[in-house]
């Protein structure tokens, strides 16, 4: 797969003004914001509500695991976010349920780590409106995702899921540009590779890496 264009561009886990600041003048297209009191990166759906606010002509992100109807409900009553990305083990009909929460659409996550693991992706196509295609996290994992592993991006090459797609995994300014490369990816997702340390977002780090994957 050649890319023909920009590749979109989701900086996750942000938690604070400055940080959703930077990654808006910088030219992100969606900002991800978790509520997951496993992660280090985790507001309240308040504080959520508030940074979402900030997102000026970016696209915002709720990111759960798992949610009932109530957490959606309280979601979407603080934030009203543009999307939700569902990163637990919901089934499609959950996901499909979920876009009644969202003002545009759902996305599902699904961690990889053999070609096997991206069939499951067939089984939500007609349910979502995209994917995020993450590292598989390890068995004794305490979350989803955000753990900043990098994998065999190849794996994607050629893949079509059937929705928009992201990769997310490892990535840092400096291995952006390869792993685009190997998976074809039409859009990047992410977290800890524009981190001082886990849950601190770098604001450097940020506009350097919306900068490089802006240059491709």
């Amino acid at each position: 797969m050649t890319q023909t264009r920009t590749p979109l561009i989701k900086i996750c886990g942000l938690n604070s003004a400055d940080a959703v600041d930077a990654a808006v003048n910088a030219g992100a297209d969606y900002l991800g914001f978790i509520h997951f009191p496993k992660s280090p990166r985790h507001l309240s759906l308040e504080h959520m509500g508030a940074l979402a606010a900030r997102k000026g002509d970016a696209k915002s992100v709720a990111v759960l695991v798992d949610p009932d109807e109530m957490l959606m409900g309280e979601v979407l009553r603080h934030m009203r976010p543009d999307f939700i990305q569902l990163h637990g083990g919901e089934s499609p009909m959950r996901c499909l349920d979920a876009r009644h929460y969202a003002e545009i659409g759902v996305w599902k996550a699904l961690g990889v780590s053999t070609a096997d693991d991206l069939q499951k992706a067939l089984t939500y196509k007609d349910h979502v409106d995209g994917f995020v295609f993450d590292a598989k996290p390890p068995k004794d994992a305490d979350r989803p995702g955000g753990l900043g592993e990098a994998w065999d991006y190849s794996l994607l090459k050629d893949f079509d899921p059937g929705q928009p797609w992201l990769l997310a995994g490892g990535l840092t300014v400096e291995t952006v540009s390869e792993a685009i490369a190997q998976s074809g990816a039409p859009g990047v997702d992410v977290v800890s590779g524009v981190e001082s340390a886990p849950g601190v977002k770098s604001l450097d780090k940020i506009k350097a890496f919306i900068t490089a994957v802006k240059a491709l």
